[in-house]
């Protein structure tokens, strides 16, 4: 770890540019806040959630980034596009490459996957709250970085798998650009492992940022090497552009232990 609070993989990687892209609106994003309108315990999920599909908007918002992104000169392009392996993720990323019109495979890596929620999976906080209340004051007691509910992860666990992605862009070589098609936790977690982020600098921004579907956060580092500076973030100004309807689908705010 050197002064600036960076490890030296995270230093010495070889890319000079990273794109990070939140997925369009999925079906699972509608179920979730027509939930927690309705004041539900449970969130009617079509199927599991490696599998939630776009939703109409969401497949709009895919291609409207695709538009954005083939106005980006050729020698500028990602060399490599991988995404999240759930499906909401992969289609965004494939929609996205087709209309840029880019030669490109979108490959996945399951450690781009969303944060498992375990047994919390489909619930809404207040059905957290009424079935396991023991684990509502957990969460409450650890805050989101650290706590792990039953059978699923912390985002301190989802930030270790993001940190050997991270690592691998060393094997790349000086001058590669990647991007990275995932989820609004692992956006924000990346975030946190590049920046040097201490638990209440990630927390405070997780309680006052929402990570819009479709948009676009990049990194840059012209010379290949040393730390990463964040050129912009959460950008969806292409939608905007485009007609095409912004949607945020935020996570629970109450992020910071209580």
């Amino acid at each position: 770890m050197n002064e600036d609070g960076l490890t030296d993989a995270v230093q010495e990687a070889g890319a000079v540019e990273l794109l990070l892209i939140r997925h369009g609106e999925s079906e699972g994003n509608l179920a979730a806040t027509e939930a927690r309108l309705a004041g539900a315990e449970i969130i009617d999920v079509p199927a599991r959630d490696p599998d939630v599909n776009l939703s109409g908007t969401g497949q709009e918002q895919a291609k409207a980034l695709g538009t954005a992104l083939a106005r980006i000169a050729a020698e500028s392009r990602p060399d490599a596009v991988v995404s999240s392996p759930y499906a909401r993720a992969w289609q965004t990323a494939e929609i996205a490459v087709e209309a840029a019109g880019w030669p490109v495979k979108v490959l996945t890596d399951e450690r781009l996957r969303d944060r498992e929620l375990g047994i919390l999976d489909r619930l809404t906080r207040l059905g957290v709250e009424t079935r396991y209340p023991d684990e509502a004051e957990r969460r409450l007691w650890l805050g989101k970085l650290y706590y792990r509910p039953p059978g699923g992860e912390s985002w301190a666990d989802v930030a270790l798998r993001l940190r050997s992605i991270l690592d691998e862009l060393n094997t790349l070589g000086t001058g590669q650009r990647v991007m990275l098609v995932c989820h609004d936790a692992v956006i924000l977690l990346v975030r946190y492992v590049l920046e040097g982020m201490s638990e209440e600098e990630i927390l405070d921004l997780a309680a006052t940022t929402s990570v819009l579907n479709a948009s676009i956060t990049r990194y840059v580092r012209p010379s290949g090497a040393g730390p990463w500076t964040l050129e912009s973030f959460n950008v969806a100004d292409h939608l905007t552009e485009q007609g095409v309807t912004v949607t945020e689908h935020a996570g629970d705010a109450s992020v910071h232990p209580q």
